[in-house]
């Protein structure tokens, strides 16, 4: 099916054109008068890769790498991992993030077309691991929460690969079921009860955090994909509705919830991350106190190199290393949109479809774990992505780097008229 059935790509792309990037233009086909009054059509390519998707997600790696390791030194030194060195964290999270950057060089050897035909196969071994996990004495319970499988020393969380796998399914998904995308026996009904059965699984570890990023990433890229638009307002309110629902019939996601209504009523209890989150950022005002000056991580801030990193990066770098952290996240998502909007044009469906999936998920997940930061969103237990401490986290997000800058050389490729 041609591109013009994909009716609400172009929708988003027009609600999307106010911050569409100038830079686009370096790399997109263009038609340019020649001299002799007629056009010539040359594609404008200058790099083989989008120098703005790499150089802010090296940015925001290279940071993440400085700012654990700023925030991790007083728990790394104390609380139950005594006796270790203040590099403790540091280490291990460059371990993480070698491996990281080697996945995601392997994945970006790997063409698009055959990421599309793992996707299916991908997605099961995800649904496999998930219910793994939950074997007892099998998956690895950590604060009331069963979602690691222990391999020797590093620790693998399957919500994290079913993240990349759920925007790969997704897009090879959709592209399928164009055709049958206003309809919602054929189109939408498939999808959702498998995103149900996976849905139960991650509230059985729990990990609702996860679940909401995994269904927000399949409703955007159906939407993307054409369906309909009434049917679309439709599931959000329902799933809205049950998400609603979830929060209240569950005793500590509704004490988190009061907590972030009012921090302040019980600081010391169900309001203390908020509270201290709030007093970090307070303590940053515009330029911070210095990289290592924090106060909050002190085992004041609970999980500061993992979920309230930028707690961490508001107090120690202000208002400006919060701003500077937000804006490269922008160009990323950004950037993400872009190739998938380039690849649509040249009729490249799934690359489309599975970059713009990537950028959503990058984009609710960084949201997310901003909000939960500055009070504007109950506490919820997402890590930043590409920043936080955390192995599964970090090579997956490497790994769909890896996906994206594929569809972008690809898309160059196409352009210079060579073939992929």
């Amino acid at each position: 099916m041609k591109l013009p059935a994909l009716v609400n790509a172009n929708l988003f792309h027009k609600l999307a054109g106010l911050f569409h990037d100038a830079g686009a233009g370096e790399w997109q086909a263009r038609v340019t008068p020649a001299r002799t009054g007629g056009y010539a059509s040359r594609p404008a390519i200058q790099h083989d890769l989008d120098p703005a998707l790499v150089w802010s997600a090296a940015i925001l790696l290279l940071m993440g790498l400085v700012m654990v390791y700023s925030a991790s030194i007083a728990t790394a030194e104390g609380g139950r991992f005594t006796g270790h060195s203040q590099f403790f964290f540091l280490v291990r999270h460059a371990v993480f993030l070698s491996i990281g950057v080697i996945a995601g060089v392997m994945a970006f050897q790997v063409p698009m077309r055959s990421w599309q035909q793992a996707a299916p196969w991908l997605f099961m071994a995800g649904v496999v691991l998930l219910m793994v996990v939950l074997i007892p004495h099998v998956g690895k319970d950590v604060n009331g929460a069963r979602r690691w499988l222990p391999l020797g020393p590093i620790n693998l969380q399957p919500s994290e690969l079913m993240k990349l796998f759920a925007v790969l399914y997704a897009a090879d998904y959709t592209e399928r079921k164009l055709a049958d995308m206003g309809s919602v026996k054929r189109g939408f009904l498939p999808l959702a009860m498998v995103m149900v059965f996976v849905g139960g699984l991650l509230l059985r570890e729990p990990d609702f955090g996860a679940l909401v990023v995994i269904v927000t990433i399949s409703m955007g890229i159906l939407f993307l994909g054409g369906i309909n638009v009434r049917l679309f307002g439709g599931l959000v309110l329902v799933l809205g509705i049950s998400f609603v629902f979830m929060i209240w019939a569950s005793p500590y996601r509704r004490e988190r919830m009061f907590g972030f209504m009012d921090p302040w009523q019980d600081a010391y209890g169900k309001g203390y991350q908020l509270s201290h989150a709030l007093i970090a950022f307070g303590r940053g005002e515009w330029f911070g106190v210095g990289l290592g000056g924090s106060v909050e991580k002190l085992f004041y801030l609970p999980e500061a190199h993992t979920d309230f990193l930028l707690a961490v990066i508001a107090e120690e770098l202000g208002f400006v290393g919060v701003a500077l952290v937000i804006g490269l996240f922008a160009v990323l998502v950004q950037r993400a949109f872009a190739i998938g909007r380039q690849a649509l044009l040249l009729e490249r469906i799934y690359s489309g479809l599975a970059c713009r999936g990537v950028g959503v998920w990058i984009g609710v997940q960084s949201f997310i774990n901003m909000g939960v930061n500055m009070g504007l969103l109950p506490t919820k237990g997402l890590t930043l992505p590409l920043m936080s401490f955390g192995g599964s986290g970090i090579v997956v997000n490497c790994v769909a780097l890896g996906v994206l800058l594929r569809a972008d050389w690809e898309n160059r490729q196409l352009m210079r008229g060579v073939a992929v």
